[in-house]
């Protein structure tokens, strides 16, 4: 989109070719300078001494080796600490971005944070995952430290299954060589709760029910309600399947609405989703996933009520100085 020359643009840097168009939709119509750029084929000067945009959105996803695009998930590092030494405002930082590149960095938070998640192992290579599993009830998930939409999770039923995968050389640990071995908990009522954050502040939250089997939870996803419902995949390629996942509006208590508030800012998060699951076990709720990328539930006025890209450009004006706080 073009700008006006006294006005320098929102960057918006993303990877995924299909999550992002409401958030495009929703600048276009308010006419709001911006200038999308491709994380998959990118080139920074470290000569730079001008900041050329008034906002940079960093919408790098860590699943993006799955769609070709593994060149993206460090590099954004490298370019996100050169817009810092440029003083360009960003949106989901270099903390934020550090956090959602890593599984066992987010335990380490909520260790520090002193809140709830299953117990864990992290290792680095396959070897050590029976070990580390000692102590944990089965069954066990081995998850990729570097994951993104279910991506690099497997689940062990029984220490027996994770030491055939161990000899057959089956277990991967992905990208960056790193895993988790963690506790697979039941899932009370058969669902996840994902709460959304802006400006480290709880936005709304929905219940997602995986389809029997998948751990991708990404909320564009979500092809219905749990009425049956069919939701409109705006975020999402018109072709994509539809992947059984089904969603609803959900009400967390106080305590957890605060504790997610918490681990939001803690992280550095500006616009983000942390998802917590209550183990049928004891009805215990526990922290399990702190993310960066946040894509919005899919039909989301049908299913909480309202558009939370408008509140997110509402942010984003305010973050670039295209408004005041007083008039936003």
């Amino acid at each position: 989109m073009s700008s006006s020359p006294s006005i320098l643009p929102i960057a918006i840097y993303h990877e995924h070719p299909d999550w992002f168009r409401p958030l495009f939709a929703e600048l276009d119509a308010r006419g709001i300078p911006y200038e999308r750029l491709d994380a998959a084929a990118h080139v920074f000067d470290p000569s730079e001494t001008e900041a050329r945009w008034s906002l940079a959105f960093n919408r790098a996803s860590p699943s993006a080796y799955l769609r070709g695009h593994g060149q993206t998930t460090f590099y954004t590092l490298h370019w996100l600490r050169h817009l810092e030494r440029l003083g360009v405002p960003i949106v989901n930082g270099v903390q934020a971005y550090s956090n959602e590149l890593s599984k066992a960095t987010q335990l380490d938070l909520l260790q520090s944070l002193g809140l709830p998640y299953p117990k864990s192992r992290v290792i680095n290579h396959a070897s050590q995952a029976v070990a580390a599993a000692e102590g944990l009830r089965y069954p066990v998930l081995v998850k990729a430290n570097v994951g993104g939409s279910g991506a690099g999770i497997v689940k062990y039923e029984s220490r027996e299954a994770l030491e055939a995968a161990v000899a057959a050389g089956t277990v991967d640990l992905g990208v960056d060589g790193t895993a988790l071995v963690q506790e697979a908990a039941p899932l009370r009522n058969g669902h996840i709760t994902r709460v959304e954050t802006l400006n480290g502040k709880y936005l709304y939250a929905i219940n997602v029910y995986p389809a029997v089997g998948s751990f991708d939870l990404c909320p564009a996803d979500a092809c219905q309600t749990t009425s049956g419902a069919e939701l409109v995949r705006g975020a999402c390629a018109i072709d994509a399947p539809k992947s059984g996942m089904r969603v609803e509006r959900a009400d967390p208590p106080a305590e957890i609405i605060a504790q997610v508030e918490r681990i939001s800012q803690a992280a550095g998060i500006d616009v983000g989703g942390i998802e917590y699951l209550v183990d049928d076990r004891d009805g215990q709720h526990y922290f399990y996933d702190v993310n960066a990328l946040s894509n919005f539930v899919a039909d989301a006025v049908n299913v909480i009520g309202f558009d939370p890209f408008a509140k997110l450009v509402d942010y984003l004006e305010e973050r670039a100085g295209l408004v005041t706080t007083a008039a936003s």
